[in-house]
Formats: structure tokens, sequence, C-alpha cells
């Protein structure tokens, strides 16, 4: 499992960093822990299918 940071998911949906936590908020994407300074990381392959999914239902 390869995590990834709030930043890395920010340039890899090319969505701004405050929508990332903001879907992390809404449970519409699920960390898998936090940083040290208590920021969220996320799973590679999640962050994968929640692109595939966004852009099958319209777009991020």
């Amino acid at each position: 499992m390869s995590l990834m940071t709030v930043n890395e998911v920010a340039d890899f949906l090319k969505i701004q960093e405050s929508r990332v936590q903001r879907l992390e908020r809404e449970s519409l994407l699920i960390s898998k822990s936090k940083d040290e300074a208590g920021l969220p990381l996320f799973d590679k392959g999640d962050v994968e299918r929640y692109r595939e999914l966004a852009e099958r239902l319209g777009g991020i």
C-alpha cells in the first residue's frame, strides 16, 4: 500500500488541497492514517479508483 499526502492527491486529481480535505471530511475519500501534522494520508489505489469514478460521473 502506497500512501499519498493531501498535496500529492490534490496534484493527482488536479484540485485544491482544501477540496481534498473536504472530500475526506465528507467520507468521499477515506484516509488510511494521519501524518505527524495530523493531516490525512490516502491509499494510492483508493485515489485512483475515486478519479475513475468521478470521471465516469462527469468530472471531479
